[in-house]
């Protein structure tokens, strides 16, 4: 059957350009949300989630989907997320799809409010999720622009304020945001770090099983450092055939050599690394002078630097997203990666034991690192992530094999 004679593809355009303004109607008439800027700019819009005012850095990520796993990295803290797809919430949430017990993120900002849900994994809508979790979120903002903005300028510090009777106290909020002393300097390691220290046991999803699997004889012995550890990243290392035990951040390298493990993981985790260096660098260079093999990712890969003389900066907006190519020099292969981090390692400053293993194709920044004598490498990116591609995830067998290897030399010099 043709179409109408009265249909055309302009009108059909406008009949969406106008839904989409009745959609976010309510919040040019009343504002039941804000979004202030440390230069005094506010954005308007709806809220949803909690009634609550949260303050920090004002970050975009262009992750077409893992919302949840965003707002519960770790490597959130303190940071209020833009995100630029705009279908977020469509698949509601549920008690499986997160990164830690508690969120890290301290809001959100879309471009709608979130939908229904419509998934069969759905538990709950993720305005109530975030209510839960006594967090704020606001719609009905334009995301592209404040992305351009940042992208622009940097991440400036902001708040983010809910209040259902649109009652605000603005010069106030402004204040907050000014005041707030941004994550330069800050070690939040500390914060988000587990407080004891625990046996990790749980490895991927099973489709068939519709659940994590159980892992429970590995062949290696590996103590990780949680400086705001994912949890999918444990379950990498299980299935991978890591027995992984977990210390928090502040352990000792004594204690740790206590343990007599074949292995060293370094964690992602959120802040600023030069000030998690400052109790962290020395335990690393000391795991590194006993030769346990280590393996680095995000926070991880910039103490790795720090531990050898390396130094950190502060990145104008930092990588955040799904679609981000790497290139691995050795081999030329390039790898699509997702990536989360606002602070990167200074090319200018790297020892001449640390060799560059892995670039950013967006801007040349450093993606990975090698000892030249010690068994430790690491990377930025996150090859847990897997947004679609598998590309990275030969990384944990890397680190099983170094170890391995290392294991089968000792054996042959003892026997010799």
């Amino acid at each position: 059957m043709g179409l109408s004679a009265a249909y055309t593809p302009e009108k059909h355009l406008d009949r969406m350009s106008q839904t989409l303004l009745d959609r976010i109607a309510t919040t040019l008439k009343t504002p039941t949300a804000l979004l202030i800027l440390e230069d005094g700019t506010i954005y308007e819009g709806s809220g949803f989630g909690a009634e609550s005012i949260r303050v920090g850095e004002v970050c975009f990520n262009t992750s077409m989907t893992g919302y949840q796993e965003i707002m519960t990295d770790p490597s959130y803290a303190g940071q209020i997320i833009n995100f630029t797809f705009p279908h977020i919430g469509n698949t509601g949430t549920n008690a499986l799809d997160i990164e830690t017990d508690d969120p890290a993120a301290l809001g959100m900002i879309t471009r709608l409010n979130p939908t229904d849900p419509s998934n069969y994994r759905a538990l709950d809508h993720l305005s109530a999720w975030l209510s839960s979790h006594n967090l704020p979120g606001i719609g009905g903002i334009d995301t592209r622009a404040l992305t351009h903005r940042i992208r622009d300028h940097g991440a400036p510090k902001g708040v983010i304020a809910v209040n259902m009777k649109g009652e605000f106290d603005r010069d106030a909020l402004v204040k907050m945001a000014q005041d707030w002393p941004g994550l330069a300097g800050m070690d939040l390691a500390k914060a988000v770090t587990r407080k004891a220290e625990v046996d990790w046991r749980q490895g991927l999803w099973s489709m068939e099983a519709d659940a994590y699997t159980d892992h429970h004889n590995g062949q290696i012995n590996i103590v990780a450092l949680d400086y705001g550890c994912k949890h999918n990243i444990l379950r990498c290392l299980t299935d991978a055939g890591f027995n992984v035990h977990v210390v928090p951040a502040e352990t000792k390298a004594a204690d740790i050599l206590s343990l007599s493990p074949d292995g060293i993981f370094l964690s992602n985790g959120p802040g600023d690394p030069a000030a998690t260096a400052e109790y962290a660098a020395a335990e690393i260079r000391t795991l590194a002078e006993a030769n346990l093999p280590i393996f680095g990712i995000c926070i991880g890969h910039q103490l790795i630097a720090e531990a050898f003389g390396a130094s950190t900066f502060k990145m104008k907006r930092g990588h955040r997203g799904a679609n981000h190519p790497v290139k691995d020099l050795a081999t030329g292969k390039i790898e699509i990666t997702s990536q989360n981090h606002g602070f990167a390692v200074d090319p200018d400053s790297l020892p001449n034991d640390l060799e560059v293993t892995h670039l950013s194709l967006f801007d040349g920044s450093v993606e990975g690192l090698k000892h030249k004598t010690y068994p430790v490498f690491s990377v930025q990116y996150h090859p847990e992530a897997s947004p679609g591609p598998h590309d990275s995830q030969y990384l944990f067998r890397r680190f099983a094999d170094l170890i391995l290897n290392q294991r089968a030399e000792r054996d042959s010099h003892a026997s010799s």
